[in-house]
């Protein structure tokens, strides 16, 4: 348990901070899973589309701090390769 006003303060902001992280790393996975299912219909827009809101998704982590710029970097290119290499 933190002792001082200090320690105190950044337990309660990494708490929040936890939390925001975890809600955003959920998203991402959604998207990811609705993107695989797109992927795997027959649907060529409705692919294109669900890669779009998830690149889109995760560079606004990378901003916010939740995801490596690398991380983000080799999943958009591998969702470039699932959807255009049909």
């Amino acid at each position: 348990m933190a002792n001082t006003k200090s320690a105190i303060k950044n337990a309660r902001k990494a708490t929040k901070r936890m939390l925001r992280n975890k809600a955003v790393k959920t998203h991402l996975k959604t998207l990811a899973k609705q993107l695989e299912v797109a992927a795997k219909s027959t649907d060529a827009a409705a692919a294109k589309s669900a890669a779009i809101a998830f690149v889109a998704a995760s560079d606004k982590a990378v901003r916010s701090g939740v995801m490596h710029a690398n991380a983000a970097s080799r999943v958009k290119s591998h969702t470039a390769k699932l959807v255009f290499a049909k």
